[in-house]
């Protein structure tokens, strides 16, 4: 049995240990010896099995080729980051000037950067603030804007929103130590009720977008220009990260459009609409965004140099995906799923064009289908293709593999098509291949 110190002195395992670390390295060799020990393989070809099983990569998570046809997947990591938002992010990965002017040596306010271009890709802020997601941005106002005279925040029970996982909006605003004052009902609630519920107590009106669901038929809502005649400051959890109005989303709020409206402050997601990383934007007045700034929680709340140069990267540089991927024409998706199912058909599968309906994704803009074309492909290539590499997820429908080129960025329409032809020797390697093959 070969020794573990000649064994990891093999080139091959000695780069993997600068790579990966000795743990895994070592640990794939343990099996390898084991594998041999056993019987199943030779001593000789140890060296040979623990190179073959050693991980691509340190850590756990697997890059996806997402052709589920949703642009924003929670499963996924939502908002895939731009190139310019991936350089800025390896660059601040070691020791960079989050903190400090390099100018005069002197410390300086942290995220200068990307903050400034927050301010300016919304100039109807008067202040802004970034924290780690947009929970942390609502437990932060409700936390800072509430006090021993004022802890109270009139909401309507229509906003009383629980998204994915089991998390109620209700719950976590509750858990700060704030009073809710709920007005109105499920579908319909009226400036009346939130002026009935306004008193000394309330420290905020709150607006949530329902960005995960829709309610349809007899509804009232109230506007935010309305609620902010009532006295109290307005905030508003438009969710999904639009900055500006979109035209393709009429019905979603953006941040720009509320304070226009009247709101004091807005939060919003840094990973969904507005293709960054996960964060939480603060959008309001001056005093305001600076109370919760200032507060203790926030230390706790913020975020690291990684997120403040992605965030930064993706307010001020080329479009980012889900941007691109939503103002993407159909007819560009068509001539792009050709183009893959030609290369398919090619090689001998069964690969075909679909029209195909996506979506946003991550609570936003729900009800609204994009207009896509699909590949086509049989269902046995679901697993080899979700298990291969590159992996690659998409959707069934009425018994067949559709991979949705909308939510697939261009640049991996190459890899996508040997991902399929990797899967198709895989499955039929294991008896699957009939159904793939014409």
């Amino acid at each position: 049995m070969p020794r573990t110190d000649l064994l990891l002195a093999d080139p091959r395992l000695a780069d993997a240990e600068r790579r990966l670390g000795r743990v895994l390295v070592k640990a794939a060799v343990a099996r390898a010896q084991q594998r041999a020990r056993d019987g199943r393989i030779a001593p000789d070809e140890v060296a040979d099995a623990a190179v073959a099983e050693l991980p691509a990569r340190a850590a756990a998570l697997t890059p996806v080729i997402n052709a589920t046809g949703v642009l924003v997947h929670t499963n996924l990591g939502r908002a895939p980051l731009s190139a310019a938002a991936v350089d800025a992010l390896v660059a601040a990965a070691g020791y960079c000037d989050v903190e400090f002017d390099l100018a005069s040596g002197a410390r300086a306010r942290r995220g200068a950067g990307a903050l400034g271009a927050l301010a300016r890709a919304v100039p109807a802020a008067g202040a802004v603030a970034v924290v780690n997601n947009n929970a942390a941005a609502l437990v932060l106002a409700a936390t800072a804007l509430s006090g021993p005279d004022a802890d109270e925040i009139v909401i309507s029970r229509g906003e009383l929103i629980e998204i994915g996982d089991r998390f109620r909006l209700p719950d976590l605003l509750v858990s700060t130590g704030a009073r809710l004052r709920e007005v109105g009902t499920t579908n319909r609630t009226a400036l009346e009720d939130y002026a009935a519920a306004t008193s000394p107590r309330t420290a905020f009106i709150l607006k949530v977008h329902p960005s995960n669901f829709r309610i349809e038929g007899f509804t009232a809502a109230v506007t935010v220009a309305d609620l902010a005649g009532l006295g109290p400051p307005v905030v508003f959890d438009v969710g999904s990260g639009l900055l500006a109005p979109h035209p393709l989303l009429p019905d979603e709020p953006s941040a720009a459009g509320a304070l226009r409206d009247g709101a004091a402050l807005v939060t919003a997601s840094g990973d969904k609409l507005l293709g960054g990383p996960q964060a939480g934007l603060l959008l309001g007045r001056d005093d305001l965004v600076r109370r919760l700034t200032r507060h203790p929680l926030a230390r706790a709340l913020r975020v690291d140099k990684l997120t403040l140069a992605a965030l930064e990267a993706t307010l001020a540089g080329p479009v980012p995906p889900v941007a691109a991927a939503l103002a993407a024409g159909p007819a560009s998706v068509l001539e792009r799923a050709e183009r893959v199912v030609a290369g398919l058909v090619a090689a001998g599968l069964d690969a075909t064009v679909t029209a195909a309906k996506a979506a946003v994704g991550g609570g936003g803009a729900p009800g609204v289908e994009l207009d896509s074309f699909a590949v086509s492909l049989p269902e046995s290539l679901t697993v080899p293709l979700r298990t291969g590499e590159p992996a690659a997820v998409g959707r069934i429908e009425s018994g067949r593999l559709l991979l949705d080129l909308r939510s697939v960025p261009p640049e991996d329409d190459e890899a996508l098509l040997t991902a399929v032809l990797a899967a198709a020797v895989a499955a039929r390697d294991h008896g699957l291949g009939g159904p793939a093959c014409r």
